[in-house]
């Protein structure tokens, strides 16, 4: 070999006999075949990898992970979660189908149903999912989907699965389930007889505020058709952002224990500050917890400007569920896309902050909020 040859080829071919205590990283684009006939393999089904966008073994790992957890057949990695809600909407609706939704739920979810999916010829009502017979009275022939959270955004309703899945049962419909906040450790809508799971593995399953990802979890036949959706249009996870979410999902037991255990603490202690109006905090979710997220309403007598740049260590930031303690401000970010009327009417104010609770020491975390609330408290 001349320079520029060895240059590109000085690599060791792999081999079965170094085997990583970890799962190696796939930073690949495509995989190598030995022959033509080697390749033919991969399209007769005996050969799991070709081309990344295809599959690829990180990504693999993350849905399988994830769907091991939710006690489903089957989970699919793609980009992030809407993409993941995407490929499940498109699983199950075509063209001219009819969709019902909670009208309770994450902006970015919203504007893909009421916006998005018009492009797609699929209609979307938004409706009180804590009212049966209006979720009854919103279904029509060509409904095909009930969508919801397990535990709302940013409200912190805890939905009615077993409810839910009886109601999609007599009207022969699939039902899907956003389980970001809640995550397996919680709550496991599959369980309940849901149809179809969602993550947005960027919050807890990575769990480090270090990746994008999304993960859908069913049966085998649901997943197919959802795969085909994130490879066809092109909304398939990259190799490393699979293998962080690996990486993340191993403690997800650890941190949700800590995280709630957080965040419960300081749910009982901000209810006794006169500067909130109003604690949203999970009741009975799980005998586990009730999930690391607290909803405040601030009072009149608090500025909400002046709180947020009162809170020191605390990250302001427009997610959430990342090891560190960090507040959102859901009008302005998450919930900006909803029409502000029925904002009103759901009580998102532009007085609510969104709490991501963390895993720092529990008195530290209820002291640097009540300096804070302290601290806005304005003085007539």
């Amino acid at each position: 070999m001349k320079f520029q040859t060895k240059n590109v080829h000085f690599q060791e071919k792999i081999t079965a006999n170094e085997i990583s205590k970890t799962k190696p990283i796939y930073q690949t684009s495509a995989f190598s075949f030995q022959d033509l006939e080697d390749m033919e393999d991969f399209f007769q089904g005996n050969k799991d990898y070709l081309y990344t966008r295809l599959g690829n073994p990180n990504t693999d790992d993350l849905g399988k992970g994830v769907a091991d957890l939710e006690g489903a057949k089957m989970g699919v990695a793609s980009s992030s979660g809407i993409s993941a809600i995407l490929a499940g909407v498109l699983a199950v609706a075509k063209s001219g189908d009819h969709i019902v939704a909670t009208e309770d739920l994450y902006g970015g979810t919203y504007q893909l149903f009421a916006h998005e999916l018009a492009d797609f010829n699929i209609d979307v009502s938004f409706v009180d999912f804590q009212n049966e017979k209006e979720v009854e009275r919103a279904i029509k022939e060509n409904t095909v989907l009930l969508y919801t959270e397990s535990i709302t955004n940013p409200l912190l309703r805890v939905e009615n699965l077993e409810s839910l899945v009886a109601l999609a049962k007599r009207h022969q419909l699939k039902t899907m389930v956003d389980n970001t906040f809640a995550t397996p450790y919680l709550i496991r809508p599959h369980e309940s007889g849901v149809d179809l799971v969602v993550h947005s593995a960027t919050k807890y399953i990575g769990g480090h505020s270090d990746l994008s990802a999304g993960v859908l979890t069913g049966s085998f036949e649901l997943m197919e058709k959802a795969k085909a959706k994130v490879v066809h249009l092109g909304s398939n996870l990259g190799p490393f952002d699979g293998w962080l979410g690996t990486r993340g999902l191993k403690t997800l037991s650890l941190r949700m224990e800590r995280q709630s255990r957080n965040a419960e603490a300081l749910a009982t202690t901000l209810q006794q500050m006169p500067q909130v109006k109003k604690v949203f905090y999970p009741k009975n979710a799980s005998d586990k917890g009730n999930g690391a997220i607290v909803t405040i309403d601030l009072a009149d007598r608090a500025d909400v400007y002046e709180f947020f740049r009162q809170l020191d260590w605390v990250k302001v930031v427009p997610t959430l569920a990342g090891v560190e303690t960090s507040v959102t401000y859901p009008v302005g970010t998450s919930h900006r896309p909803i029409p502000e009327e029925t904002r009103k009417r759901l009580g998102v104010t532009p007085a609510m902050v969104r709490i991501s609770v963390g895993i720092e020491d529990e008195q530290d975390i209820i002291d640097v909020f009540v300096k804070a609330l302290k601290s806005c408290e304005v003085h007539e």
